[in-house]
């Protein structure tokens, strides 16, 4: 599902909570499915960095700790717009005998530019979140 503001995407992942869980929340993990460098103070009000070489380092800051079943970050579009955030939010339920993983990211109409280009980020991540999940789910499956 997306809108003007927000993007949702869920997956259904053939492992349990708990292992999905450590993939969505621990630095080494992150790393393998979702950036190239992580580092986690697993806390609301602690700090998120995930890095990529073509892309640089964003600071992001943990909103939301709830083992096994919410993890919500608030980061930058863009390393150099750090007060231009939008929130992702990680919501793990069990189905069957997996876990059906929901991404919602929202904030891109707060973004402090046009709506066209608020526009562009929600798109390029409505494609990464398809990526990304699908990333996420086959790392989980292999695990």
């Amino acid at each position: 599902m997306t809108s003007r503001d927000r993007i949702e995407r869920s997956v259904l992942i053939a492992a349990p909570v708990e292992r999905v869980w450590a993939i969505v929340t621990r630095a080494e993990h992150l790393a393998a499915w979702f950036s190239e460098t992580a580092e986690v103070d697993l806390r609301p009000g602690g700090a998120l960095t995930l890095g990529w070489k073509e892309h640089g380092t964003y600071a992001c800051t943990v909103e939301r700790v709830e083992p096994p079943t919410t993890f919500a970050w608030r980061g930058p579009i863009a390393p150099d717009r750090p007060g231009d955030t939008t929130l992702v939010e990680f919501t793990l339920a069990p189905e069957g005998a997996g876990t059906r993983l929901t991404v919602v990211e929202t904030g891109f109409a707060a973004l402090g530019m046009s709506e066209a280009e608020q526009d562009h980020h929600r798109e390029d991540n409505v494609d990464g979140w398809k990526i990304k999940t699908e990333e996420l789910r086959a790392y989980a499956e292999r695990r």
